[in-house]
């Protein structure tokens, strides 16, 4: 079963640049060459984002194999295919790798467990906001809203697994 993504690497210094690119190829089994371009909102720091066609669950080997440099931004999306949900990953130095099920149209799915498991666990209004803030990526997405403007309109690689 196949399915698409995408990986946005929202900050890299140069110099880690070639190692985001082999992590990729070797999860993806094909050569990947990015086009990195400057990142207006980390002055110094390069940007790419690829699109890719693979095996459901690739987005969370992407997603494993990129979070070994820590001073990385990136986001992994993978949609939604046949019995299995879709899913976003994302990385924020300082925040660590957040990750949470995806809609068909890209919202955020919060399960109902997660819920039971609020409500029995928090005390509080103000407890539970923060709860759900946490599972809503509200952090993340706040730390990376600059990157993804500053993006805008940048390269987009097509990348295809082998085999």
């Amino acid at each position: 079963m196949s399915t698409r993504g995408v990986v946005y690497v929202h900050s890299s210094p140069s110099a880690v640049c070639p190692h985001v690119e082999w992590a990729i190829s070797g999860t993806l089994g094909t050569r990947v060459d990015l086009k990195w371009t400057a990142q207006p909102a980390a002055p110094g720091q390069l940007r790419a984002e690829c699109m890719w066609s693979a095996p459901a669950g690739t987005g969370a080997k992407l997603a494993a194999g990129l979070k070994a440099w820590p001073m990385l931004r990136f986001e992994v999306t993978e949609e939604p295919s046949a019995g299995v949900d879709g899913e976003r990953f994302c990385y924020v130095p300082g925040l660590g790798l957040w990750r949470g099920r995806t809609s068909a149209n890209g919202d955020i799915v919060v399960g109902e467990d997660q819920l039971r498991a609020l409500v029995a666990t928090c005390r509080a209004g103000e407890q539970l906001a923060h709860k759900l803030d946490e599972l809503l990526a509200s952090s993340w997405d706040e730390a990376l809203e600059p990157f993804r403007h500053a993006g805008d309109g940048a390269p987009v690689t097509w990348l295809h697994r082998v085999g």
